[in-house]
């Protein structure tokens, strides 16, 4: 990604690389939400810090708009194929790896506080880490409708980008170098994300 490689030579890129830098940005998003194996949360904070570390004004504006909506149409985009799936006879494959990323204990989970939070469970479900899937899957098996499913998710994307973009922020200020600051970024971000399942099998293995 061009910001990364400017970071990491402490440059500033230019028009060009702004050209390419929020193009990738939204790509690599947008496909992390329907893959969910991408780090979408450490490329928005890394994307931050070197906007923050650049003299023009609406770099951070931009990074927020081009992450949340990237995040917006793949959450989208993944729901509708959920949909699909969840009315074929065969099933999709789309369906088959939500189901596979939504293990049975935190499905249910997902389930029963949907029935009583509804909305605010989807809000929340984007900051929790691995907790946008599970709900994802309670919403399709509760047969959320498309247009319910995107009223929630819009404030979901839109705080979730807001919390990674602070995340980089933090970093770049912390850190005269972009790349110091896209590395504390990263860190911070992986270990948030990985947090909750080592303090569970710390608390298992009590």
């Amino acid at each position: 990604m061009t910001w990364l490689a400017a970071a990491s030579t402490g440059a500033t890129p230019g028009a060009a690389g702004q050209a390419i830098g929020y193009p990738t940005l939204f790509l690599l998003v947008f496909l992390g939400a329907l893959v969910p194996v991408v780090p979408t949360g450490a490329l928005v904070s890394s994307a931050a810090v070197v906007a923050f570390h650049r003299t023009e004004p609406l770099s951070l504006t931009l990074v927020f708009v081009t992450a949340s909506l990237a995040a917006f149409l793949g959450d989208i985009a993944l729901y509708w194929l959920g949909r699909r799936g969840m009315r074929s006879k065969n099933g999709s494959r789309w369906l088959e790896a939500i189901r596979r990323r939504a293990p049975e204990e935190r499905l249910a989970q997902a389930q029963g506080k949907l029935a009583d939070h509804g909305i605010a469970l989807l809000v929340l479900s984007r900051l929790v880490p691995a907790g946008r899937i599970p709900v994802m899957l309670a919403c399709l098996m509760a047969e959320w409708p498309l247009r319910r499913f995107v009223r929630g998710n819009l404030p979901a994307c839109l705080a979730w980008a807001v919390t990674y973009q602070l995340i980089g922020i933090l970093g770049g200020s912390l850190f005269e170098e972009p790349w110091e600051g896209v590395l504390a970024a990263v860190v911070l971000t992986v270990t948030i994300s990985v947090a909750p399942s080592v303090w569970k099998r710390v608390r298992t293995g009590d």
